[in-house]
């Protein structure tokens, strides 16, 4: 079962719309949903970066972070993450220290290693497919504008971010985990397969630093909580199944509603997808949800979970989210 006093409990929101909607009321009802999260107890609210997907709203991370971070009072509010090769370390450093001095010991700098979905974003973006090769010595050169210490361009000071201290995680994708454990960092890893071994050497090689003394793991899942299995599953389809139309037809459309996916008729191949989407997924009743996070904490030695599900009925989501936090609450 769950330890709550070991475990802290956060929401990473990707601000995807809803068929019938837009991206402006999806980030306008991303701030509304961390004012909730704050009332709920959840200890962290992030935010995500994706550049030219249809159905997701949250493209400028920092920007909407600091919305959010307006909009509450408690809640540690972050990235999860801004994608390091698509930006100028100096900048990066710049955005969080303007947050960090607007919302002193709130803000976290989740920080990840990929590049654009395709070549037209990468172009755009202006940064190839080999960008995220260079991820450690972009990660570098950004903790040493806060530490006033980097080397690369001498007599450049990141202001106001210089002698500031936001809690700064990796994103353990491919080789985040060692990169994280070679800058003595915290790190954010998804709950699947790979868990356990990334775990491990992550910890094995971590070095401590003025960032963080000891590991830190968050593990990062689909939870969804409902009065019964059957109700939890279906609220994990809107996403699973947009999931499925961006392997299948190459874009990731808005959501719909859970009934209308559990309905269609799908060939074999969309099925296989399907299925492949929902795995490492959690739901249940609040007592099924209980048991099986706790299992993932232990086989993780999480010590944050970090709960990433979205749906199309707003009032499920929340009502979700609402009985999730009765389990970690105790």
């Amino acid at each position: 079962m769950l330890h709550p006093d070991m475990t802290a409990y956060s929401i990473l929101d990707r601000s995807l719309v809803r068929r019938g909607s837009d991206p402006g009321a999806a980030l306008r009802e991303t701030v509304r949903f961390a004012r909730q999260a704050e009332e709920l107890g959840y200890h962290r609210f992030w935010v995500s970066e994706h550049h030219s997907v249809p159905g997701v709203a949250g493209s400028a991370p920092t920007v909407l972070a600091a919305a959010v971070a307006a909009a509450t009072s408690r809640i540690r509010v972050g990235t999860g993450g801004v994608m390091l090769p698509n930006h100028r370390p100096l900048v990066v450093a710049e955005q969080f220290g303007v947050l960090e001095s607007l919302h002193p010991g709130r803000v976290d700098m989740g920080l990840g290693r990929s590049v654009g979905f395709t070549g037209g974003i990468r172009r755009a973006l202006g940064h190839g497919k080999d960008a995220a090769d260079g991820f450690g010595d972009q990660l570098a050169e950004l903790l040493g504008y806060f530490s006033g210490g980097q080397q690369v361009h001498p007599g450049v000071h990141a202001l106001p971010a210089e002698g500031l201290r936001p809690q700064v995680f990796v994103l353990a994708m491919g080789a985040g985990a060692d990169i994280a454990a070679a800058h003595g960092l915290p790190m954010v890893i998804g709950g699947g397969a790979r868990m356990v071994d990334a775990v491990a050497r992550y910890r094995a090689g971590f070095r401590p630093s003025v960032w963080a003394a000891r590991p830190y793991v968050m593990v990062a899942v689909d939870v969804a909580v409902g009065a019964s299995a059957r109700e939890a599953a279906l609220l994990q389809l809107p996403e699973a199944w947009a999931t499925v139309r961006s392997r299948t037809g190459g874009d990731f459309p808005p959501l719909v509603p859970a009934g209308e996916v559990a309905g269609m008729e799908m060939g074999a191949r969309e099925r296989a997808y399907l299925d492949e989407s929902l795995k490492g997924k959690i739901h249940g009743t609040e007592d099924e949800v209980a048991v099986a996070l706790g299992a993932l904490v232990e086989a993780g030695g999480a010590d944050e979970v970090l709960i990433t599900m979205n749906t199309y009925d707003l009032d499920r989501r929340l009502d979700s989210y609402r009985r999730l936090s009765t389990v970690f609450a105790g």
